[in-house]
C-alpha cells in the first residue's frame, strides 16, 4: 500500500521570460511527488525557489536583495522550530554557481536551468546534510529525459520548450540544445487531453529549431496541428536571420498557426544593427514582413526594440522610427539600452547619455503605442473567435485571448471558460478589447 507524502509548501518566484515560466511549472511537477503545493508567498514556505533571468540590468543583484529578504524569513522559521530550504535556479544559476553561496549562505541550493530535474534528490541531499549544494552544470539531455511525462497545466493554454540556449548571443546562456518532435508531440497531446486548447512553443531562437533530421519549426508546427483538441500553436522568440520559406508558408497554410508573430527588429539603423551583431539589415527585416503578410495578410506583428545603443546617432534614431512606421506594429517592446559589464557593448565609445536615451524611448514608444491603438480599434465591429481562459475581473465576466493575442472581456458564464467562442468587438483601449458573446441561433 502506497503512503502519500506528508504536504509541504513551496513558493516559486519566477523572473524574466516565458521559458523561465514553463521551467517554474515543472519544477513544481517534479516537486508534487515529494508533498509540495504550491503557496502564494514565502513567508512559512518550507521550500523557496527563486527561478531567476540574467538577460534584464542588475538581474543579479536584485536576486541577493530578495535572498537577503528570505535569509529573515529563514531564521523566523527556524527560530519557531521549523525550517525552510532556499534554492535559486535558472540563469543567474548558471553564470555566478558557487559564488550564490559564498555571497549568501542562506542558499541551500544552486540549479542552472539544465538540472532542476534533480531537485529531488538534491533536496533530499540537502535534509541529510550530505552537502551538495550546487547543480548547474549538466547535459541537457538528462533533464527533458528525467521530467515526468505527466504535467498538470494551469489552465487551457501552455507553455512548451522545443529548444534551449542559442548559437548567437550571450555567453552565459545556456548551451543550445534541441527537442526531439516526438517527445514535444507526447508533451502536446498530454496538455490537450487536460484541456489545454493552446499552446506556445519556446526558445531563445525558435525559428532556428532543427530536430536533427531535416525537420524545422514549421515541420513542427504542421506535425502539433494533427494533435486532437488542440485549436492555437504560437511561438517565440524569433530571429529574422532564421524566418524560412517554410515557416512564412505555414503562417498561410495551417489553421491552427495563430495570425500572431513576435520578431524583434531591435534598430532601424543598419549602422546600429551591425554594431549590435544581429546579422541582418533593416531592408531585409521589412522584406521579411512584407513576404510574411502576403502568406497572412491580417497577422499582428509584435517586436522588441532597443534605444539608445552605444553610438546612435539622432539620425540612426530616426531610421527606427521610419521603420516602424512601414512594419506597422500591433504590440511592441522597448527599452533604454543597459550598459552591462562584461558585455562587447559595455566598452564600445559613443556611449549615449540617459536624458538623450530617455527622450528617444519616450517619442519610440508615443509611436508605438498609437500604432496598438490603431490596431486594436481596427477590430470594433468584428466578431473574433475568443479563447476563455478565466474569470473576468468583475462578477459576470470571463476574459480571455483574441487570435491577435489581444486579452478580450465581456459578460457571460463561467462555462465559456476552456472554449472557443464567437465575440463581437464593440470597444477598445489601448490593452484590451471589450466584446458581446455572439449567441447562437437555432
Amino acid at each position: 500500500m502506497s503512503t502519500q507524502a506528508p504536504e509541504k509548501r513551496l513558493f516559486i518566484k519566477t523572473y524574466g521570460c516565458q521559458m523561465n515560466v514553463y521551467d517554474s511549472e515543472r519544477m513544481t511537477d517534479v516537486l508534487r511527488p515529494l508533498g509540495y503545493r504550491l503557496t502564494d508567498a514565502p513567508e512559512g514556505a518550507d521550500l523557496v525557489v527563486l527561478n531567476t533571468c540574467h538577460i534584464r540590468e542588475k538581474a543579479t543583484e536584485k536576486v541577493y536583495s530578495e535572498l537577503g529578504q528570505i535569509k529573515r524569513m529563514k531564521a523566523a522559521r527556524a527560530a519557531e522550530g521549523g525550517s525552510m530550504l532556499v534554492a535559486v535556479a535558472g540563469c543567474v544559476a548558471q553564470a555566478e554557481g558557487a559564488e550564490i553561496v559564498r555571497r549568501q549562505p542562506a542558499v541551500d541550493l544552486v540549479v542552472g536551468p539544465q538540472s532542476y530535474h534533480r531537485l529531488p534528490e538534491l533536496i533530499a541531499r540537502a535534509h541529510r546534510a550530505a552537502g551538495e549544494a550546487l547543480a548547474a552544470d549538466f547535459a541537457p539531455q538528462d533533464k527533458f529525459d528525467a521530467l515526468p511525462s505527466d504535467r498538470a497545466p494551469a489552465g487551457v493554454t501552455a507553455f512548451l520548450t522545443v529548444q534551449e540556449g542559442c548559437d548567437k548571443f550571450c555567453a552565459f546562456c545556456v548551451v543550445p540544445y534541441t527537442r526531439g518532435a516526438a517527445a514535444i508531440e507526447v508533451e502536446a497531446r498530454g496538455l490537450a487531453a487536460q484541456g489545454v486548447r493552446e499552446i506556445t512553443l519556446l526558445g531563445q531562437n525558435v525559428n532556428a529549431y532543427d530536430d536533427g533530421e531535416g525537420g524545422g519549426l514549421a515541420a513542427l508546427i504542421r506535425r502539433l496541428a494533427e494533435v486532437p483538441d488542440l485549436a492555437r500553436i504560437r511561438y517565440t522568440t524569433s530571429h529574422p536571420r532564421d524566418m524560412d520559406e517554410a515557416l512564412i508558408a505555414a503562417h498561410g497554410e495551417v489553421e491552427q498557426l495563430a495570425p500572431y508573430l513576435h520578431l524583434p527588429v531591435q534598430a532601424g539603423s543598419d549602422r546600429v544593427l551591425k554594431a549590435m551583431n544581429r546579422g541582418h539589415t533593416a531592408e531585409h527585416y521589412l522584406r521579411l514582413v512584407e513576404r510574411i503578410r502576403a502568406q497572412r495578410p491580417d497577422i499582428a506583428l509584435s517586436g522588441d526594440f532597443i534605444v539608445g545603443f552605444p553610438g546612435e546617432r539622432e539620425a540612426d534614431f530616426e531610421a527606427t522610427l521610419d521603420l516602424v512606421r512601414e512594419a506597422g506594429y500591433a504590440s511592441a517592446f522597448s527599452f533604454k539600452y543597459s550598459r552591462r559589464p562584461g558585455t562587447p557593448a559595455s566598452a564600445m565609445t559613443g556611449q549615449v547619455a540617459d536624458a538623450v536615451k530617455a527622450e528617444r524611448l519616450a517619442r519610440l514608444q508615443a509611436l508605438l503605442e498609437e500604432q496598438q491603438q490603431a490596431f486594436n480599434d481596427a477590430q470594433i465591429g468584428r466578431t473574433l473567435p475568443v479563447l476563455f481562459e478565466k474569470p473576468g475581473r468583475r462578477d459576470g465576466q470571463v476574459a480571455g485571448r483574441s487570435p491577435y493575442l489581444q486579452a478580450v472581456h465581456c459578460n457571460g458564464a463561467k462555462s465559456l471558460i476552456g472554449q472557443i467562442a464567437p465575440v463581437r468587438i464593440v470597444a477598445a483601449t489601448r490593452n484590451s478589447l471589450t466584446g458581446e458573446p455572439v449567441l447562437a441561433t437555432a
